[in-house]
């Protein structure tokens, strides 16, 4: 069973033979979930580093990245407060129903839902990769190699579609600043030494693809700097120390 800080104990991935994405388990999320306490929300509070991230990028490209880190937060409280493995996969699965219907077709009011529709019609689909990064947690006997992987892929693909002409070295590029970042997050976050090393060790090894960033995604560098930094510092958070904000301004400068 996974337990860590991100979530606790887990067991069967699926709910009375239902497979998890079968849209029947959407539609009972979308009639239960409300009397469970499952409400529309107002945005995300977001890290100190995501913050500065933002503030590097170019103003286009800041609604995008801020929508989906909520959304990322957001899940990741889903995964956080998941007791019973039926439950988390009802709320992730709501979020897939939600993602992959026409914009006109959602719920309102809720202002992440609200802003993935401003700022992500037509891509959805590398968001609903990002729920099912999340889900790895949820039906996950244990945090191996092969699910901090997948953890990994999934919430930072979304980082490839930042940019509308990058290079195809740019997007490698970004793909793997993505799952750097994924990595050094979750190991900032969970409190078992082992899964943390895992998730440490998956981030490290993930390949430089090269390929220069573009102009307008500083922030992107920011990020991934502050993550290379923090999983070699085994791990802290990725604005902890004083050497965070010169690590960050270094690579928003001298952009590579």
């Amino acid at each position: 069973m996974v337990t860590n800080s991100l979530m606790r104990p887990v067991t069967d991935a699926a709910w009375f033979g239902v497979p998890v994405r079968d849209s029947l388990l959407a539609k009972c999320a979308n009639a239960w979930l409300p009397a469970a306490g499952v409400t529309l929300e107002q945005s995300e509070t977001l890290p100190s580093e995501a913050e500065l991230a933002l503030a590097w990028c170019a103003p286009k490209v800041r609604g995008p990245l801020s929508i989906a880190l909520q959304l990322d937060r957001r899940l990741a409280r889903i995964v956080a407060r998941t007791s019973e493995p039926m439950l988390g996969q009802m709320r992730l699965a709501w979020w897939r129903d939600a993602l992959g219907k026409p914009v006109v077709e959602r719920p309102r009011g809720d202002m992440v839902l609200d802003g993935i529709g401003q700022h992500w019609a037509g891509r959805e689909a590398l968001l609903v990769q990002m729920v099912d990064g999340w889900e790895e947690l949820v039906t996950a006997e244990q945090l191996g190699e092969a699910e901090a992987t997948a953890l990994g892929a999934g919430r930072g693909v979304f980082f490839t579609a930042l940019s509308s002409d990058a290079t195809p070295a740019a997007t490698g590029r970004l793909a793997a600043a993505g799952f750097r970042w994924a990595m050094a997050d979750a190991a900032a976050r969970v409190s078992d030494e082992g899964e943390r090393a895992t998730l440490i060790a998956a981030g490290l090894a993930q390949e430089d693809r090269g390929g220069r960033l573009p102009p307008g995604l500083r922030g992107i560098a920011v990020l991934e700097a502050l993550a290379l930094r923090a999983m070699r510092r085994g791990g802290q958070p990725l604005m902890e120390g004083r050497g965070a904000s010169l690590a960050a301004l270094k690579a928003a400068i001298f952009l590579n």
